[in-house]
Order: C-alpha cells, then sequence, then structure tokens
C-alpha cells in the first residue's frame, strides 16, 4: 500500500483484559510498546506484530491523520491499493460512536477510496479511529490471530501451572525484542513459557530437575510442531550464559519452597542473565536484592484469592 503524503512512524494498538490481569497488561504493553495504556488503546511508534500480546486486539499502521472525518476522507482518496479489494473498519479508541453512526462511517469513507470493497475477504483491511480532540487516523488494520488459545489445548498440564495468556505474556516481558536474544527457562515445568515463547520467535531452551515435567514438556512442544528445546537438569547444572531467563518459583499446593531454596534458584538465574523475569505466589523483591538483581517493574495477577507476582529484574 502507497500514500502520497510522508508516512507517519505511529502505531495505534487496541487491547482488552479481566480485571485480575490489568496489572500484567499495563506492564505488558509498557515493555512492549514503550507507552502507558489508556482507556483500551494507546499509540507507540514501535511497530510490534498484532499477534505477539494477549491483550492487544487490533493495529492500525499510520498512514493518514486529519483534524476531521471530512479531512480523512479526502486522504483516504491518495491510497494506492496496487489493484487490491479493501473493507473498511471503525476502530474503538478515545472516541466511541453508536453501531449506526460506525457503520455509516465505514461507508462514507469507504466511498472515498480508489478500488474495490469486498467485506468478506478483502486484500486490505482499513481500519480508522478517533483518537479524541479532533484527531482522526486511518491505516491497514492488523488483526490479533490470538494463536495462544489453541496452546491451552496441549496434552499435559499442571493445575498450577501459568495460562498460556500469563505465560505469553511472561514471554513478552522477558524478551520484548527477540532478534539476536537468548533466553533459557531453567525451571521449565510442562514448557508453558516454552511453547509461547517459541511460537513467538524467541529463541530459548528450558530444563527441569523432574523427569516427568520435562517428559511433558516435550510432549507439549512436539504436539504443537515445537523442537525439542530441554532437558533434565537442576538449575545449579545449567551452563552458559543468556541475555534474558525467567523464573517459575515452584509452588503446589502441599508444600512451599524455603526462602533459602528460592535464594539459590535466584541466585543461579543472575548467574545465567543479566535480565530475568521472576513469577512468585508471594512478594520476591527482597531476594531478587539479595541474589544480585535490581527489580525494574512489577505487577500482581489475581485469580480469586490466589495472587502471582511477576517483577522484571536486571
Amino acid at each position: 500500500m502507497k500514500w502520497s503524503g510522508t508516512r507517519p512512524v505511529s502505531y495505534l494498538y487496541t487491547y482488552a483484559c479481566h480485571e485480575d490481569e490489568a496489572e500484567l497488561c499495563a506492564l505488558e504493553l509498557r515493555t512492549l510498546l514503550g507507552a502507558d495504556a489508556r482507556d483500551g488503546w494507546l499509540e507507540s511508534p514501535a511497530d510490534v506484530d498484532s499477534s505477539r500480546s494477549p491483550f492487544v486486539k487490533q493495529r492500525i499502521d499510520v498512514l493518514c491523520e486529519a483534524a476531521s472525518l471530512q479531512e480523512l476522507g479526502e486522504l483516504a482518496g491518495t491510497l494506492e491499493l496496487d489493484g487490491g479489494s479493501f473493507k473498511v473498519v471503525f476502530v474503538k479508541a478515545g472516541y466511541h460512536a453508536a453501531y449506526e453512526d460506525q457503520r455509516a462511517m465505514e461507508r462514507e469513507l469507504g466511498a472515498r477510496i480508489r478500488g474495490r470493497a469486498d467485506m468478506r475477504q478483502p486484500d486490505w483491511l482499513l481500519g480508522f479511529a478517533c483518537t479524541g480532540e479532533g484527531r482522526w487516523v486511518l491505516g491497514p488494520c492488523r488483526q490479533n490471530e490470538a494463536v495462544w488459545l489453541k496452546h491451552s489445548r496441549k496434552p499435559h498440564n499442571y493445575s498450577t501451572a501459568l495460562s498460556t495468556r500469563v505465560a505469553r505474556a511472561v514471554a513478552n516481558l522477558a524478551v520484548p525484542q527477540p532478534a539476536g536474544v537468548r533466553a533459557v527457562d531453567p525451571c521449565c515445568g510442562i514448557g508453558t513459557v516454552l511453547i509461547e515463547a517459541l511460537s513467538m520467535g524467541i529463541d530459548i531452551v528450558g530444563s527441569d530437575i523432574n523427569p516427568l515435567a520435562v517428559r511433558g514438556a516435550r510432549s507439549n512442544l512436539a504436539h504443537f510442531g515445537r523442537p525439542d528445546v530441554v532437558r533434565v537438569a537442576d538449575i545449579g547444572d545449567v551452563s552458559g550464559r543468556y541475555d534474558a531467563a525467567v523464573l517459575d518459583l515452584p509452588y503446589n499446593l502441599c508444600s512451599v519452597i524455603s526462602p533459602e531454596e528460592q535464594l539459590r534458584l535466584l541466585g543461579n538465574v543472575r548467574r545465567l542473565a543479566d535480565r530475568a523475569v521472576i513469577v512468585s505466589t508471594e512478594p520476591v523483591e527482597t531476594l531478587a536484592g539479595q541474589a544480585g538483581f535490581a527489580v525494574l517493574d512489577r505487577c500482581v495477577v489475581r485469580k480469586g484469592s490466589f495472587s502471582r507476582h511477576i517483577v522484571i529484574c536486571r
């Protein structure tokens, strides 16, 4: 797609989350996009695949911006679709409109675009939104494909394992920019974080002291066509140096590991990587500091009376 004007370096993202995961959503958006979430949307210069975040719904690649819908329509007439068909959709950002008004605006803009409209299988999906204060934007609209949803249907599950949505966000917190980054999950369990990370192109390996967990992780990875990147090993025996690490501190309903064991795990993660995302059922900042980490950001994810603390450290 081409536009006769200068292309603004800007992307408008919309998002949605359950209130229990609101803190995690805000933390992930800050980390990935470098911008604070607003009321269901934000704008950022960061070019991030709309399907990476489990919370992002849509992304508009802003090609045109104007002070009114009429002016936006005039700019829309300059778009060149290379002979492709198109569909125009209203995206809810700062300005919300009734359903009938949304459809009317879509028709108004669509009538100005040179090309063939196709409501079912368009070559180009174009999104427009009003961010408030009289600013309208238009550009290609990328929908989130929600690939993580199918990952919840894996052969092996733990009742205390991270949900696929939380695991995907954790992988993004650990590796916001995957290019050239090597990551490790040295207590990987059944591989929930590994699957999400690999599906986003993150170079990651895992290990676990429990042979049954590793067997389950291998089965889960194979189920989704992912490579076998796991081995049986105590965290103290894991060698090498990585750019980032994920540590979901072991937890079950029958026993909770001691502070001394938590500190041992954290110390080994510090040995393996400079950056780490720590997941715990209780605040872990003090122990992380004792292990040599500085806390960069944090959040709490709640599910009923159960809480998980997620901390980004360096």
